[in-house]
């Protein structure tokens, strides 16, 4: 595969002119190049590295770095990030330090992500040109990223095989004539990236409810939506409830369903930190992943030189989805010691005073059997006993997860199950004690503050019609799973996407795919190419926006906007860089000009005003959502500063203003013969859906990402040599699901369960399998089974023909 490169100061190869074809020729059966082509070579399974960072943390961040954007321009920028004069990290949500930082205040995954957004090479309208739609799909998606920054807005014509420019009067105009032309407003969604800020993503809600629907799905509805869902139950907020500072002082950290070293990386330094503080570190994972394990910090010289930092003192490789069981065993210890001890473990004042459910929670953790809780938890009583240990001698204890806890179809329930374990010592609202649900980009927190969401309380919608003088609808709209659906049935024809892609991070791929063709309009705002731009509604946009790293330079002068950290810390980004076209609009000014396209004399928001002044937004914010007061004053601050957390100081606003102890079953996997349970993964050269290469040094592969991690004993099991070629065919009630072409690789991880990278996954996780109370898709555990796959020839594989390569998508 021969990748080629574009910048600025190439010449562009002769232009071709967007010939029109078959005007229904983007629809298609099963959606072909829905996902990237096969692997005909297989990865390299060798050694895996297992110390976290160090000289090869340095060194990828440099050659990265300095490949996409210069050597001069990377320490410009790189010296630029999550600094109080600088601006956020376009990667994770992280928390900055709250006092004074680094000089490097990154990560390499954070590096790479600036890298990306701040390269040289531009993907350019004579690229395009030059690139037909049918012949990108057959890229895979490392490709897709690597043409760089889109200059100029670009329209898919019905029935073209190709993009062209298209102004920005042209654009937005096209979007108005569609959504004016829409029977309902609620046959378009407005979908959110964590990308977004604040302010884009208010002016953003506003234009949709202006319209006339409460259609925001967002990415959250994805990655935490159980974790809003489960902790609003039962602590009346659905956010972390401590600081950064909190890690430092902690005595035991629990470490659920997350891969710090992968996604987090930045949480490395609290965790190190915490350790020479003498805490300690527990991990429940299905997988034992390297950035747990050892920690070199690249900014400690002797860090480098020496053997690093141990971080996790003990390791739970817990079944998939066996979180609930192993929980209800450590605390089942932990009630029985109490017993023992005539009270001496469990805080009851605590419970007694700022708690309800306690006696039912209790009556049914000490009914549980410890048979059942060994057998579905995988891990023996030994381990958990020393689990329950630590928990029971920690006076200041965190527990912190991610999606490995949320995406299952008890992800509420696993949640809510973490805060029992939180309740029962009192540790939440104390210092250097409280959960922490970790989110995964960097706005996501912030946008669903400000108003994105399908379901805002009645609270806020009034408060928005107040300031806006209007009537903003009430009734709920739809999550992502829900336009998914609704677009299917062609119950929405407009589709919006604020940032992300859209196609490759939703579950049931070629079904999403099927969904987007059936559209009249997809319109994407995006810095870089991805997948989502190549399978399309009948008429599709590109509207190129600025990114972080970038001057916003608007009519009353330079404009910063604000976004929210995991910890609920508002502050301020603003970018250094020349824009990487002089024809890039920024977020606001492109959701402000959709807006005024599309409501003409219907609006009663002064939409020029927004866009020519951010702090007008946040005047606004400050008048709708609570916590914002003296916005404009306090997010100038170095730093920024708190949105309130009564949980952080000890008040649940619940309806009975105490904290809920709630009871849930442990699942059960009841799994035929042959079959597994499958969960996705992301590999260490990975943000989300980018991929920055193919390879995984933390889990030792590397010039592959089709992988499927197996027990050794499994693979005996089922007949399946290392490194051969397997076929995964997911189990869902009737229905059957089929990735092909993956390579089997013998890994630590418990008998009965596999592993694989998303977004290649995504096929197999199907539309309706959510999860209960949020809706989520269910990607953490997966029911599959693992054949023999069939045989490659030259570019075209004799299996099924939903996944040939894409080039009958388009007739060209």
């Amino acid at each position: 595969m021969h990748l080629h490169d574009h910048d600025e100061n190439n010449a562009p190869n002769q232009a071709r002119t967007a010939k029109p074809t078959d005007p229904d020729a983007h629809l298609a059966k099963g959606a072909p190049g829905a996902q990237p082509p096969l692997e005909q070579e297989g990865a390299h399974a060798g050694n895996r590295h297992k110390t976290a960072a160090g000289y090869s943390s340095i060194y990828e961040t440099a050659h990265f770095g300095i490949r996409e954007m210069g050597v001069e321009r990377t320490f410009q920028t790189l010296l630029k990030i999550n600094q109080k004069d600088g601006f956020d990290c376009p990667s994770c949500a992280w928390p900055d330090p709250d006092g004074k930082r680094k000089t490097a205040e990154f990560c390499e995954n954070g590096a790479k992500a600036v890298a990306s957004e701040a390269t040289r090479k531009r993907l350019t309208p004579e690229v395009f040109a030059n690139h037909p739609i049918s012949e990108m799909l057959e890229k895979p998606d490392f490709w897709l990223e690597e043409q760089g920054r889109i200059t100029h807005p670009m329209i898919r014509r019905s029935g073209s095989d190709y993009y062209e420019p298209i102004s920005w009067d042209g654009a937005f105009d096209l979007v108005g004539r569609e959504l004016r032309a829409l029977d309902s407003p609620n046959e378009a969604s407005f979908y959110t990236s964590g990308r977004a800020s604040n302010e884009a993503a208010f002016m953003y809600g506003l234009f949709a409810r202006q319209f006339g629907t409460n259609n925001l799905p967002d990415c959250s509805n994805m990655c935490h939506e159980s974790s809003s869902t489960g902790l609003t139950e039962v602590i009346g907020i659905g956010k972390a409830t401590v600081k950064i500072e909190d890690f430092a002082h902690a005595d035991s950290i629990f470490v659920i369903g997350q891969n710090p070293g992968t996604c987090h990386p930045r949480m490395l330094t609290e965790l190190q930190k915490a350790v020479q503080n003498g805490c300690r570190i527990v991990s429940i994972n299905p997988l034992i992943e390297t950035g747990l394990m050892r920690f070199k910090n690249p900014q400690k010289p002797l860090d480098l030189l020496t053997h690093g930092t141990d971080l996790a003192c003990l390791f739970l490789p817990v079944r998939i989805n066996g979180d609930v069981a192993v929980l209800k065993g450590i605390m089942k210890e932990m009630l029985e010691e109490d017993d023992r001890t005539g009270g001496k473990v469990l805080a009851h004042d605590f419970i007694d005073h700022h708690t309800e459910g306690f006696d039912e929670f209790a009556r049914d953790i000490r009914a549980e059997s410890w048979d059942r809780i060994v057998h579905d938890g995988g891990i023996s009583r030994d381990l958990i006993h020393q689990a329950a240990k630590i928990a029971m001698e920690s006076e200041r204890m965190i527990c912190s997860w991610a999606m490995g806890i949320t995406q299952h179809r008890n992800g509420v329930a696993n949640v809510q199950t973490i805060v029992n374990f939180a309740l029962l010592r009192g540790q939440i609202g104390r210092k250097g004690a409280g959960i922490c649900p970790v989110r995964g980009h960097s706005n996501v927190q912030g946008d669903r503050t400000v108003g994105i969401w399908e379901k805002m309380s009645p609270e806020y919608l009034a408060a928005l019609g107040k300031e806006f003088h209007f009537s903003p609808p009430e009734k709920h709209g739809f999550d992502t799973v829900c336009t998914i659906e609704a677009m299917h049935q062609g119950r929405v024809k407009v589709f919006i996407g604020l940032g992300g892609n859209f196609l490759s991070a939703t579950p049931d791929t070629r079904y999403v795919a099927e969904a987007m063709q059936r559209c009249r309009l997809t319109v994407q705002i995006s810095t870089k190419l991805n997948r989502a731009h190549l399978i399309t509604g009948e008429q599709a946009l590109i509207l190129p926006c600025l990114g972080r790293t970038e001057r916003d330079l608007q009519k009353s002068g330079a404009q910063f906007v604000s976004v929210e950290d995991t910890t609920g810390v508002v502050h301020q980004s603003h970018g250094s860089l020349a824009p990487a076209s002089e024809h890039l609009h920024s977020e606001p000014a492109i959701i402000g000009g959709m807006a005024m396209a599309t409501l003409n004399g219907s609006t009663t928001v002064d939409w020029q005003g927004l866009i020519e002044n951010y702090d007008r937004v946040r005047e606004h914010i400050e008048h709708v959502v609570p916590g914002f007061t003296q916005y404009n004053v306090r997010v100038r601050q170095p730093g920024g500063f708190y949105l309130p957390n009564a949980p952080r100081d000890g008040k649940f606003k619940t309806p009975s203003a105490r904290a809920q102890f709630k009871v849930h079953e442990i699942p059960r996997h009841e799994l035929k013969d042959g079959e597994l349970l499958l969960t996705t993964v992301r590999s260490h050269d990975q943000f989300n859906t980018t991929i920055y290469s193919e390879n995984d040094r933390y889990r030792g592969v590397s010039h592959g990402r089709r992988v499927v991690f197996m027990n050794s004993a499994d693979m005996i099991r089922l007949g399946i040599e290392k490194n051969q070629w397997v076929d995964l065919v997911s189990h869902f009630e009737s229905e059957t699901r089929r990735a092909e072409r993956f390579e089997a690789i013998p890994y630590e991880i418990p008998e009965g369960c596999a592993a694989a990278y998303f977004p290649e996954t995504n096929v197999l996780v199907p539309i309706r399998s959510v999860a209960e109370g949020s809706n989520q898709p269910v990607s953490k555990s997966i029911v599959i089974t693992v054949e023999p796959a069939g045989r490659l020839d030259g570019n075209v594989h004799n299996l099924s023909e939903s996944s040939k390569p894409a080039a009958s998508l388009v007739a060209g």
